[in-house]
């Protein structure tokens, strides 16, 4: 009987040991989650000051970004030139090559040299 009651004892002390680990990991799991998100939200305010002070400089320097403007404006009219000429060549070429394409494929469809295909098996 002493040796079943002994064997209780164990089981019970094992029991609080396992429930004390768990309650100990609980623990550590809080206060890694809780290290984790003020490491987020200092990254974050981090992020959020350096970004206002971007947009400061932006603010403060209306004289340059009015020049980034105007030389996206600048840059757009040039493309629009290239594109322009672009599509000049293009038409000029195509009309200068028009008629000799018309006839090649046409004397292509049109020019049937009929001749016995190398594989045909005359049928005795």
């Amino acid at each position: 009987m002493t040796s079943q009651s002994q064997g209780i004892q164990q089981l019970l002390q094992a029991e609080k040991r396992a429930k004390d680990k768990l309650e100990e990991a609980k623990k550590r799991k809080g206060k890694r989650l809780k290290q984790a998100k003020e490491e987020a939200i200092a990254e974050i305010d981090h992020y959020r000051l350096q970004r206002e002070k971007e947009f400061r400089n932006k603010q403060t320097n209306r004289t340059s970004a009015f020049q980034v403007m105007g030389s996206q404006g600048n840059l757009s009219a040039k493309i629009e030139e290239q594109t322009t000429e672009t599509v000049r060549n293009l038409t000029s070429s195509y009309h200068k090559n028009m008629e000799n394409m018309m006839k090649k494929l046409l004397s292509t469809i049109c020019d049937i040299k009929p001749e016995v295909h190398p594989n045909f098996r005359h049928a005795v």
